[in-house]
């Protein structure tokens, strides 16, 4: 056959494995967390969910799930903004491991949650992530008078327990929005607190007793370069919630830290909980440390004895009056 005509193959621009690859013509090979899984009822856990458009500008939709027998709008249940993790590149709220996890956390806890998809990076570069998590929580406070285009959120969610959930990208995310709220007030939602679960934060110089090694450090700062090109380094206020901006300011009053012994970002999760606590904010936090477990162990492995004691103690931090 006669091959004379056809292009060479692109030539990988930039590996980010064991994420992504980035091709010279453009184009993004992602490597992991590309299945999804529809909006379903779910026997095992007696959880529904459907998916909902919240920007249609970027079509970009959201799942709702809710518990089975929820009819009494007397009796309105917490309400949980979860966003998932993934460096910002891969992975999304349709995948089945988040799907699964968010199933498990509404039947256990007893909440609604609306799990909250996003643009990715290299395409869609941070902070568009956490531009479209925003939009995405606007969206919801947009129910908080009953009179929203969405009844599940109009009749059984308590716009008055309100909590946003992020694990690593996620929480990195989850933390930005609440630093936001005190700045761009949306009227009716009271968000309680916020589940920081091994978040994604990093820095220059390491803090506790996170790695030296030169190569790991170099790895993770080139995953962030990836994920925002625009970036200043590793102490860009995006990535480094300790530059620029006081953790005085944080928009809750309850904070639920987890960071796992094995995790990368263990010391980051402990910094960021001393910080917090040594800068005026006059709120309650927390921190769960996860002996022997690595990074997103709870997801991986959701139904090990660490994986359920994690999810307890969320259940219950939803529930706390």
């Amino acid at each position: 056959m006669d091959s004379s005509n056809s292009k060479p193959a692109a030539e990988v621009a930039q590996d980010v494995s064991p994420m992504f690859k980035i091709y010279e013509d453009g184009r993004v090979e992602r490597l992991v967390g590309n299945e999804i899984v529809p909006p379903s009822f779910d026997p095992k856990t007696s959880v529904d969910s459907k998916d909902i458009v919240y920007s249609p500008e970027n079509n970009l939709s959201a799942r709702l799930y809710i518990p089975k027998n929820t009819n009494n709008q007397n009796h309105k249940l917490p309400l949980v903004v979860y966003i998932y993790g993934g460096g910002f590149c891969i992975y999304s709220a349709f995948h089945p491991t988040y799907h699964n996890y968010v199933n498990t956390l509404v039947s256990e806890a007893k909440v609604i949650a609306v799990s909250v998809d996003h643009r990715r990076a290299p395409e869609n570069p941070v902070p568009c992530a956490h531009e479209d998590s925003w939009a995405a929580l606007k969206w919801v406070a947009s129910h908080a008078d009953g009179q929203g285009p969405e009844d599940w959120l109009n009749y059984y969610a308590n716009f008055e327990r309100v909590f946003i959930y992020g694990d690593s990208a996620g929480g990195n995310i989850a933390h930005h929005m609440v630093m936001k709220l005190p700045r761009e007030i949306l009227n009716g939602f009271n968000v309680v607190g916020i589940v920081l679960a091994h978040t994604y934060f990093w820095g220059e110089e390491p803090v506790g007793d996170e790695t030296v090694d030169a190569e790991t450090r170099a790895s993770i700062e080139k995953m962030w370069r990836a994920a925002c090109p625009g970036t200043s380094g590793c102490d860009d206020p995006l990535i480094n919630p300790f530059v620029g901006s006081s953790l005085a300011n944080l928009g809750c009053k309850r904070v639920q830290v987890h960071v796992a012994e094995k995790d990368l970002m263990r010391d980051r999760g402990w910094f960021y909980y001393e910080k917090l606590k040594e800068s005026g904010w006059g709120g309650e936090a927390e921190i769960i440390e996860s002996k022997g477990e690595p990074h997103i162990f709870y997801l991986l492995s959701p139904t090990c004895d660490s994986a359920m004691a994690m999810r307890k103690k969320i259940a219950s931090f939803f529930n706390e009056i």
